[in-house]
């Protein structure tokens, strides 16, 4: 997601400290100090302007949620919207969704959300792809013991090569959806900026639930 540069963004950023973190690493198993209670973890990598992680924090008080994001305004406008309401399970961290490992311990998260992410389509840039294996890596050392990966995406080759790779890696599928928003699993679901623009198009909509 490529957004024109706000110049508001790190000024917002810089005024409200207690919502969103620039240097993760000093939060390194320590996370729920964030929170005003002591709950799981979910975070999702690559939040983009919001709307997923937002709705997913208002709906689920009992769990707490950071949205990571590299891109500064990005994130800014994300915090932006959040502000807009109080959300006491909620948090954003402004950094790199592949070094994960610098900013959570150990068994620290229990899910894992990957909402529509860059697939990367060429063969040389497959290492980039989310679910790589050295990204299931890092998901599978942060995440507590049989912790789960939800991943949806619109782009039909990256959700098979996702497949395969998951398979590979030895998970365990939860379910698997070809038409989430045709299907009963969209029931409770939450949607994106980008599911919400696609599936008003007609585009189906895929996802997966595996675990450790």
């Amino acid at each position: 997601m490529r957004v024109r540069n706000k110049p508001w963004a790190p000024e917002l950023i810089e005024a409200h400290p207690e919502k969103i973190v620039e240097k993760g690493q000093a939060f390194k198993g320590q996370w729920n100090q964030r929170f005003e209670k002591e709950q799981p973890i979910f975070i999702e990598v690559g939040t983009g302007k919001g709307q997923f992680i937002i709705n997913m924090a208002k709906k689920y008080p009992q769990y707490n949620f950071i949205g990571i994001e590299i891109q500064k305004t990005v994130i800014a406008i994300a915090l932006k919207n959040a502000l807009e309401e109080e959300i006491p399970n909620l948090q954003f961290l402004y950094a790199d969704g592949a070094e994960l490992t610098d900013y959570f311990e150990d068994g620290e998260v229990s899910k894992v959300f990957l909402n529509f992410s860059d697939p990367w389509p060429k063969t040389r840039h497959e290492k980039r792809r989310l679910t790589f294996k050295t990204f299931l890596k890092v998901y599978e050392q942060i995440l507590v013991k049989n912790g789960e990966v939800e991943f949806k995406t619109d782009n039909q080759g990256l959700f098979e090569y996702s497949l395969y790779s998951l398979n590979n890696y030895g998970m365990t599928f939860e379910g698997v959806w070809l038409d989430l928003h045709n299907s009963e699993e969209n029931e409770d679901n939450i949607e994106t900026e980008y599911e919400h623009k696609f599936s008003a198009k007609g585009q189906p909509i895929y996802k997966l639930k595996a675990h450790f």
